[in-house]
């Protein structure tokens, strides 16, 4: 990536090994603990209220961007041996695309979310980098704390100083542009702009990781996260699991990106 790519990317670091640079997201440790996932006064698929105890886990503070999707997209490829596609490169959404035989991401967008990988495209670009997709719970915990808040930043409606919601299609934000919107750990971007892949099936709450929801075999649908830039204000909560969402875990979208844990 060219030097000047680099400018106003927040949480990001650059490290140089045998003579190579790669960028690497900062990471926020979740402590281990009990919090209410869902709630009782939202919709169906958010209910019931209920207590999951997590360990300690890390989450990537920022959402995956565009310039470091495609440095993934320059080591794998866009698909799978088998042809399964990891990113929709030909939909007129993305915003990577190939230059002399290298994927570069469209100027101005480079510190985008990554928007247009498929689900095995997420899975398989975290695994790369040494770590995984969060499950479900793991996500709304790093969203939302232990007081059950409505929204990251607590229960006060959005503004646009929160998040990029509301917005036209497509129009996604750079992802460190909402510093409102912090959660109570200092994960960023968990409402709106774009949501976020995780690795759980969309199974019916309670939530419970050894039901099979957390099989990670492609092909079942997934839950996703935290509400895009073309969303209501009411779909940017940390309990929104995408339900009225397209969402084909085979396809890329141009509202799902995502975020790695370990």
């Amino acid at each position: 990536m060219n030097v000047r790519h680099l400018a106003g990317i927040g949480a990001l670091w650059l490290s140089c090994l045998w003579g190579g640079c790669a960028l690497a997201q900062e990471m926020i440790t979740i402590p281990a603990g009990t919090f209410t996932m869902g709630r009782d006064d939202g919709p169906e698929d958010e209910r019931p209220a209920h207590q999951v105890t997590l360990p300690a886990f890390q989450i990537d503070r920022l959402p995956v961007t565009n310039a470091l999707f495609a440095e993934f997209l320059n080591a794998r490829g866009h698909s799978s041996a088998s042809g399964a596609r990891y990113y929709d490169f030909d939909d007129g959404d993305a915003r990577i695309h190939q230059a002399n035989g290298k994927y570069i991401a469209d100027r101005g967008f480079e510190n985008h979310p990554a928007v247009e990988p498929s689900w095995l495209g997420a899975r398989e670009y975290c695994a790369w980098r040494g770590k995984r997709l969060p499950n479900e719970a793991e996500w709304e915990k790093a969203a939302r704390g232990t007081d059950a808040r409505r929204y990251p930043w607590g229960n006060t409606a959005p503004t646009k100083a929160h998040a990029q919601f509301g917005a036209r299609f497509n129009d996604t934000a750079p992802i460190d542009n909402f510093n409102a919107g912090t959660s109570p750990y200092g994960v960023l971007g968990m409402a709106g702009n774009a949501w976020h892949w995780v690795s759980s099936a969309y199974h019916p709450y309670p939530y419970r990781a050894d039901d099979g929801r957390e099989d990670l075999t492609p092909g079942a649908v997934r839950a996703t996260r935290g509400g895009g830039h073309d969303s209501p204000a009411d779909e940017v909560t940390t309990t929104q699991r995408g339900r009225y969402l397209s969402r084909n875990p085979r396809a890329g979208h141009h509202n799902i990106a995502f975020r790695c844990a370990k």
